[in-house]
């Protein structure tokens, strides 16, 4: 067909001073965390293939390349437009403006590569390689290192600052230290995709419906059910598997009204990971990939590979897998995904652990299911599993650990094989046994072998921000129902209302208040970051009150929730069942006249113990 081209372009051929636009009628930007998280893991796996300690960029010349498939992209004039790839290219430019960034801060050389490849000067016009007009603003505002509107409507404007903010927090610096300047340049020269290139409109979505309908290609899910097909020899036996094979598939992609192309490949990397990884990628330059990682890149593959220990393929289960098995995973993975949405009784902790992004949830909690479980028997496991990543991913949050994909892997991939296939009660003594054990390395309290400070050291910044959000959430929402009021968890971390909740600073933004006790401002900005100087408010209140002293605050915290309240001593007066609370807990409630050091000292007791009973591992003795 003449007027189409495809190129093979690397990261630098395809973005350097281009720019792209999207029609009007494009859907939005849509990317989740996890398809970050993915993306960056593979890049980070592939590069560490190659790299050595003391590598540098030219090295980096014999490393493998990286492939990312294909865009399809029509000219207009002196415009590009993105038929499609307007995903990848915006998760590029998120990724490439975070390192721009980082090198900048770094005083690393990379810094004028990098910056051509997201904005450039085109005929004496500064323009971003992605041209549209609602995303330029938040796009030079990352670019420029300033704080974006957070307040934009655009689904795809807070779609790219939360995939931004994802992508700070995986923190590529602090996996790479040295190798991180070899790593951007690997990423600009090895990692590419091919442009196919129209002269029209016509050219490029007749391609773009050829890809994606006709021609599209089985995907990995399709493979898997073809090889398991081709050994069930009896036709009515092949009849029966392919149905339920397929109804399994499509519940689980229109699943709840909210479609989801990947949900069904996404759910099969979950089940084989849980049930049948035996081996991970070691944790060393160079290493190849095992079950985990074949799982994630390619399982119809590693099934075939692993026909044996699957017990499929000639002479095996087949039907069985197909239908008794899949089915039993599928629904058990659409309840983890319905509580990961909704607040819902008995499954809160799968709540918690969506609301803080972890990402690995659903694979950890299908391992010790055991097809046939009656239904008590699965929302129990799946609470008990999920209640312990609750109190280990907190544990790490108080002291600044990641949680990233990249960083629990390994872990995620030792805890799916020690609860794999356990019955209730064994579960539940492996999860608090090691959960004790990992209390001698990571507590609310510190560990100070390891130099960490817990939730002493614990303040607002960059990488704490959501967690502290999350935590006050938790201790909040405790108080209120232990104090004869509802769980108001999900309306506290509910961003979409009209008057979300924000952290108020209990200390009033005014240095020269506070002089007489803090030697440097350094010193009280610190302890006014500090998390027991914190509460949550709606945020119309927080807007009124954050420049105001706290013996101006102190009356309007009265009408607030009872953690904020209690701060008053209007709460201990008239509130029968949050006094009966104060006196059953044993916490160290008071209120105050004023609140300067040793007042947030005591707050701080009281936040350390409302968090340990929390994330206390008692809360796993009911599954016994």
């Amino acid at each position: 067909m003449t007027g189409i081209t495809p190129h093979y372009r690397s990261i630098r051929q395809l973005l350097q001073s281009r720019s792209f636009s999207i029609d009007e009628y494009q859907r939005e930007y849509k990317w989740e965390r996890s398809n970050v998280e993915e993306l960056i893991t593979d890049l980070l796996n592939k590069f560490l293939a190659d790299y050595r300690q003391g590598h540098g960029p030219s090295d980096t010349e014999g490393y493998g390349e990286y492939f990312l498939g294909s865009i399809i992209v029509t000219k207009r004039g002196a415009k590009s437009y993105l038929v499609d790839g307007q995903q990848r290219v915006t998760s590029l430019t998120l990724l490439l403006i975070h390192l721009y960034r980082t090198s900048q801060e770094l005083g690393l050389s990379a810094v004028p590569t990098l910056q051509p490849l997201i904005h450039s000067d085109v005929r004496g016009q500064a323009k971003f390689n992605l041209d549209i007009q609602e995303r330029v603003p938040v796009l030079r505002a990352l670019f420029e290192g300033e704080d974006a509107d957070a307040t934009a409507r655009e689904e795809s404007v807070q779609t790219m600052l939360a995939r931004y903010r994802d992508i700070e927090e995986i923190d590529l610096h602090g996996e790479l230290n040295d190798g991180l300047e070899t790593f951007i340049y690997w990423l600009i020269e090895n990692v590419g995709l091919i442009e196919i290139e129209t002269s029209s409109d016509s050219y490029a979505y007749a391609i773009f419906e050829t890809m994606n309908d006709r021609g599209k290609p089985l995907s990995p899910v399709d493979m898997l059910k073809a090889f398991l097909l081709g050994s069930i020899r009896d036709s009515g036996d092949r009849a029966h598997a392919n149905t339920t094979w397929k109804k399994t598939i499509n519940d689980l992609i229109s699943w709840e009204s909210e479609p989801d192309a990947e949900r069904d490949a996404n759910f099969v990397k979950a089940w084989l990971r849980a049930q049948y990884a035996q081996s991970v990628r070691e944790r060393k330059a160079g290493a190849a990939d095992k079950d985990w990682e074949l799982i994630g890149n390619a399982f119809h593959r590693w099934a075939r590979d692993q026909a044996q220990r699957l017990n499929v393929g000639e002479g095996g289960e087949n039907l069985h897998f197909m239908t008794t098995e899949m089915q039993f995973f599928a629904n058990a993975y659409k309840r983890i995904l319905a509580a990961s949405r909704d607040y819902t009784p008995h499954l809160e902790p799968v709540f918690y652990n969506a609301h803080n992004n972890f990402t690995l949830q659903s694979t950890v909690l299908l391992a010790p299911l055991i097809v046939g479980d009656n239904d008590a028997t699965v929302r129990d496991k799946i609470a008990a599993t999920a209640t312990y990543l609750d109190i280990w991913i907190m544990r790490r949050a108080a002291n600044y650990i990641r949680i990233t994909y990249s960083n629990v892997a390994y872990s995620m991939w030792m805890l799916t094989k020690d609860i794999r296939r356990l019955p209730l009660p064994e579960l539940v003594e492996v999860l608090q046994r090691k959960l004790q054990e990992d209390a001698e390395q990571v507590s609310f309290d510190g560990a100070q072998a390891r130099g960490r400070s817990g939730l002493k050291g614990l303040a607002v910044n960059q990488f704490s921000h959501r967690y502290i959000y999350h935590l006050l959430a938790r201790v909040t929402a405790h108080v209120e129902s232990e104090s004869g009021r509802p769980d108001n968890f999900m309306n506290l971390v509910d961003r979409q209302q009209s008057n979300p909740w924000d952290v108020e600073h209990i200390w009033a933004h005014r240095y020269d208040q506070y002089q007489d006790e803090f030697e440097t401002e350094q010193d009280f900005l610190e302890w006014r970051n500090q998390v027991a100087g914190l509460v949550l408010l709606p945020a119309d209140v927080n807007r009124s009150y954050q420049d105001r002293v706290f013996q101006d605050k102190v009356p309007h915290y009265a009408k607030q929730n009872f953690y904020a309240a209690s701060l008053t001593a209007a709460a201990y007066e008239h509130q029968p069942q949050f006094s009966a609370f104060v006196r059953r807990s044993g916490l160290p409630f008071r209120p105050y006249g004023r609140f300067g050091k040793e007042e947030q000292r005591q707050r701080q007791e009281l936040l350390e113990g409302l968090v340990e009973r929390i994330c206390s591992p008692s809360r796993l003795d009911k599954y016994r």
